[in-house]
């Protein structure tokens, strides 16, 4: 079994928890910890403190993109639904219904919201870039403020 290593970063919008194994990322989630608990030692792999940088990288302002490997597991349709989110433009969006179209089922709307929902990958597979048909901002796994806040992140940091 692979061992699977943590580390903490704390961003402008609370603490983001990466995990990872040597080869690749496998989450970033925000926690609901109030102070790092994995930090940053000799045996941490090369991995995640690329994503960690990467991550200081974008919250700063200076990446709109990220290079790292990660993996993501789900179902197909899943996998389907967040490699079509990674082709929304940063500080662009799309809606639920966008994402459904653009994977030819444009009726799985409900199921798009649902598969985005799962995402584990927050910011990198960019769920919060999907907005309702209406432009009003829907769920987000990390609250609906830290999406509004990572939107305006972008828009003021955007450079045609």
């Amino acid at each position: 079994m692979t061992k699977t290593h943590k580390l903490d970063y704390e961003s402008p919008i609370g603490l983001i928890e990466i995990t990872g194994t040597h080869e690749a990322i496998t989450s970033i989630l925000f926690s609901e910890e109030s102070k790092k608990v994995n930090v940053l030692h000799d045996e941490t792999p090369h991995v995640l403190r690329e994503c960690y940088n990467q991550l200081d990288q974008y919250f700063k302002g200076e990446r709109d993109t990220f290079t790292f490997p990660y993996h993501f597991s789900g179902t197909d349709f899943q996998k389907t639904v967040w490699e079509a989110l990674t082709k929304i433009s940063y500080a662009e969006t799309g809606s639920y219904k966008d994402i459904a179209v653009s994977i030819g089922n444009e009726k799985a709307i409900r199921a798009v919201g649902s598969a985005n929902g799962k995402n584990k990958l927050s910011i990198v597979i960019p769920c919060h870039r999907v907005i309702g048909s209406s432009g009003k901002l829907t769920g987000y796994a990390g609250g609906l403020w830290r999406k509004e806040w990572l939107l305006r992140h972008e828009k003021s940091c955007y450079k045609e």
